[in-house]
C-alpha cells in the first residue's frame, strides 16, 4: 500500500506514540487494548496510515483520553466541534443534576450559541458592506 504521509497524519501519530509512552504501554499492549492489530497501529504511529474514527476511539478509550482529540488530530474534526462535543458531555456525564436539567442546560447553551453565530455573522456582513464604501472614496 502506498504511503499516505499527510496533513495531520503525521502529527497524529507523534501525538498517539507520546500518549502511549506516557501510559507506559508498549505497542503491542496498547494494540492489543485497542483491538487493533500491532502493524497496523506502528503505520499510524508513522503516519502511514489514516485510522477511522472507530479506530480512533477503541484507542482512545485504550488510553483513556478523549477520542475527540484523536479526531481534531486526524483531520476529522475542527477545534469548534471538538469543544462543543466536549462541553456537551460534560454537561450529560454531570451526576448532581438531573436529566431534564441537563436538557434544559443543553438547550440553552444551543441557544446562546446561535444567537452569537448570528450576531458575528451580521458584524461580518456590516464590514463586508462598508469595505466598498470606504475604498470608493
Amino acid at each position: 500500500m502506498a504511503s499516505l504521509n499527510v496533513g495531520n497524519l503525521g502529527s497524529l501519530g507523534e501525538y498517539l506514540r507520546e500518549q502511549r509512552r506516557t501510559a507506559q504501554l508498549s505497542l503491542r499492549q496498547l494494540a492489543d487494548a485497542a483491538g487493533v492489530s500491532n502493524p497496523y497501529l506502528s503505520q499510524i504511529e508513522r503516519g502511514l496510515r489514516k485510522p477511522s474514527a472507530e479506530v480512533l476511539q477503541q484507542v482512545a478509550k485504550a488510553l483513556r483520553i478523549s477520542a475527540e482529540t484523536l479526531y481534531v488530530r486526524a483531520g476529522i474534526l475542527d477545534e469548534k466541534d471538538r469543544e462543543e462535543l466536549e462541553t456537551r458531555a460534560v454537561v450529560l456525564a454531570d451526576p448532581s443534576i438531573n436529566e431534564r436539567q441537563k436538557q434544559v442546560l443543553l438547550q440553552i447553551y444551543d441557544s446562546f450559541r446561535k444567537e452569537n453565530a448570528a450576531e458575528t455573522a451580521a458584524e461580518k456582513a456590516a464590514q463586508a458592506a462598508a469595505e466598498p464604501e470606504a475604498s470608493s472614496q
